[in-house]
C-alpha cells in the first residue's frame, strides 16, 4: 500500500496547484498578441508627439501627423505585469501622460472589455485622449489635457 502513497499525493498536489490557477489566465494559454495604437484626430493639421514605453522597452518618439496613427503589438509576460504607459504632448504644449496598457483581469476589466481582449486604440482629440470602447463603437473620454 506504501507505493500508492506517493503517486497520490503527487496527484492531489497537482489538482490543489490547477484548482489555484486562474480560470481566464487558462483559457487565454498561450497569451494572446495585443496590439495598442495611437491615433491623431487633432483638428487643422495639428502633428501629435508620442512617447511610449514599458518598464523593458522604450519603443521611441513619434511625431504623429493629423489623421495618422501609431502602432505596437507585444504578448503579457508569463509574471502578468506587462504595463506600457505613453506620454503624449499637442502643439500648445499641453500633454497627457497615462498607462495604455495593463494586465487587467484582478481590475474588473475595465481595459480588456473596451478593447475587445486584444486592441486598444486611444485617440487624440482637441479636449483629450479618448478610448475606443470597441464593442460599443463610442470613443470616451478618459484623459483631459494638461497644461
Amino acid at each position: 500500500m506504501g507505493g500508492i502513497k506517493k503517486p497520490l499525493g503527487f496527484v492531489i498536489v497537482v489538482a490543489l496547484v490547477l484548482l489555484g490557477c486562474s480560470t481566464v489566465a487558462l483559457a487565454t494559454w498561450p497569451m494572446p498578441t495585443w496590439t495598442v495604437d495611437i491615433v491623431n484626430e487633432l483638428s487643422n493639421g495639428q502633428e501629435l508627439f508620442v512617447h511610449c514605453k514599458s518598464k523593458d522597452d522604450d519603443l521611441g518618439e513619434h511625431n504623429l501627423d493629423s489623421g495618422a496613427q501609431y502602432g505596437f503589438t507585444f504578448k503579457d509576460n508569463v509574471w502578468q505585469t506587462t504595463l506600457f504607459w505613453c506620454y503624449l504632448r499637442k502643439p500648445d504644449n499641453s500633454h497627457a501622460a497615462f498607462d495604455v496598457y495593463w494586465y487587467d483581469i484582478s481590475k474588473g476589466h475595465w481595459l480588456y472589455t473596451r478593447c475587445d481582449y486584444k486592441n486598444c486604440i486611444w485617440i487624440a482629440k482637441a479636449d483629450g485622449i479618448y478610448i475606443k470602447n470597441i464593442p460599443s463603437n463610442q470613443d470616451e473620454l478618459v484623459h483631459p489635457w494638461e497644461n
